[in-house]
């Protein structure tokens, strides 16, 4: 019988499977490929939130993970950071 846990349950037992994953976008091109970006890219893209999966799941969403998928991904945030600097900044350079 295999167990399912919450995917955040499991994440402690992955560092391999993310770090091949890491290497992977890496030599494709993503210099600056993170395990956490990654992590965080299929919490939101591929799992939305933090459902119950059984290991072998999890491992296969990893693997499975693609570029295409991956860049959005970075491209949202990138847009999402942006808008929090620029807010920041409109708020710190007022014209009074």
């Amino acid at each position: 019988m295999e167990i399912q846990k919450s995917v955040s349950d499991w994440k402690s037992m992955l560092s391999v499977v993310l770090h091949s994953k890491v290497d992977e976008f890496r030599m494709m091109g993503y210099s600056r490929t993170t395990s956490e970006d990654v992590w965080n890219c299929l919490t939101e893209k591929v799992w939305k939130g933090n459902p119950e999966k059984r290991l072998h799941e999890v491992v296969q969403d990893i693997f499975h993970l693609n570029s295409n998928t991956y860049m959005s991904y970075l491209t949202v945030q990138t847009y999402k950071d942006d808008n929090l600097l620029a807010s920041i900044a409109a708020l710190t350079n007022s014209d009074d």
